[in-house]
Order: C-alpha cells, then structure tokens, then sequence
C-alpha cells in the first residue's frame, strides 16, 4: 500500500510539473510575441515619422542655418529731401525684389551682436510723381547682417550699392546712367517658420559720381513693407 501511494504521488507531481512547464512555455512566447509586436509598431511609427525642416541654427529666432536662402517682395514710398545740394524734393513710388543668402553659421554665439551676414542682390523699380513723373530702374547688390534675438522679431542693418537707369534729369541729375547708394534697417517678423513679414526704412540717393554734369543728386527715405520667404536645409 505504501509503494502504491508513493507511485500516485510520483505520477500526480509528473503531471503537476509538466503542466507549470507548459504554461511558463506559453507565457514566453506570448511575451515574446507582445514585445515583437510593440517593436513592429515602434518602426512603423519611426518609418512615418518625417523631420520637421527648419531654417534656425538651434531654436526660433537664434540665428538662421548658413545654407538659407531667402526671396522679398517689398513695396514702397519715398519721401524726396533737398539736402546734400538737390535742389527739389524727389518722391517716388517703387517696388522691390531680391535674392539672398547666408554667407555662414551664426557669428558672435553668447553676445548681443550675435547673427548671420547675408548677401543679397536687388533688383528694384518705379516712378518718381513729383515734381515731374519720370521712371527709373536699379540693380545693388547689399550687405545686410540679420540679428539673433531668441525671438520671432529678427531685426537687420543694410547698406548696398549699385548702379540705376533713370529718366529723371535736372537739376538734379545728368541723365540715364546713375549709381545708386542705400543705407537701412528693419525687421522680420515671422508668421510661420519661413514666413515673415518685413519692414524698412531706408536712405535711397542716386547720382553718377561725377561723370556727367549735373550731380547734385537725388535724396530720398523709404519706406518698404513686404514678405520675405525663406527655405534652404
């Protein structure tokens, strides 16, 4: 009787033991299965999941990639003054168009002069309607260095020169050929990331330098409001 109840001991504790082992086999599996699962999910996930492109160096308004490119559309009033020897006030109606780009990373990283230089190329056009209505055409390339403020108000400084045809004449100027001077500032505020709106205020003058008489000069301050885009990786 005693080996009789030993045997049934053996066999229920056989069963009992192929029965845990089964189940700890099943639980691996099926975590296993629940891991490869969540790892599949995850790659997809990453496999959809595009880069967001940016034209900031680190965050918004802290200096722009040295690859960015940028395209302005601006019009604009310029209000004539008779100084520097003009003799009549030149107002003009004008519309600019320019190309640009980073001439590198941010310089000057931790200071308040902290920023991109860029170079631009204007192409540029209008009318003068007092005192007479005449018209003119210029092309300058410009320096202008874009501040990094952390913020979405990116202010500027410019300066260019170039060269106009205009038929404005005297006293004031010679004739068609002239050279162009232009000295300014403004601001960018971005409405989306490569969006922005941009004003100017700028110091326009047109003369020729002496090559043919009169040189007085034209003077005039403009204002210019546009949009500016800005792209590039």
């Amino acid at each position: 009787m005693k080996t009789h109840g030993r045997d049934e001991f053996t066999v229920t504790m056989l069963i009992l033991m192929t029965l845990a082992s089964g189940a700890i086999k099943s639980t691996g599996a099926e975590a296993q299965s629940q891991s490869t699962a969540t790892n599949s999910i995850a790659a997809v996930g990453s496999e959809l999941e595009v880069p967001k492109s940016t034209i900031w160096q680190q965050g918004v308004g802290e200096g722009f990639r040295s690859t960015v490119k940028t395209f302005s559309i601006e019009p604009g009033a310029a209000l004539g003054m008779k100084i520097f020897g003009s003799r009549e006030s030149h107002d003009l109606a004008l519309i600019s168009l320019s190309y640009g780009h980073m001439l590198g990373p941010v310089i000057g990283e931790g200071h308040w002069y902290s920023g991109n230089p860029e170079l631009r190329l204007e192409l540029f056009a209008g009318g003068e309607y007092s005192p007479e209505t005449e018209s003119f055409v210029g092309l300058t390339p410009h320096l202008r260095y874009n501040f990094a403020t952390g913020t979405h108000w990116i202010p500027f400084f410019d300066l260019g020169a170039g060269v106009s045809a205009t038929s404005i004449g005297p006293p004031d100027l010679s004739g068609t050929f002239e050279f162009n001077l232009q000295l300014g500032g403004g601001v960018h505020w971005f409405l989306r990331d490569n969006l922005a709106l941009t004003s100017e205020v700028k110091y326009l003058h047109m003369s020729c330098a002496g090559i043919h008489p009169p040189n007085l000069g034209l003077n005039s301050v403009a204002l210019m409001i546009g949009v500016t885009w800005f792209f590039g990786k």
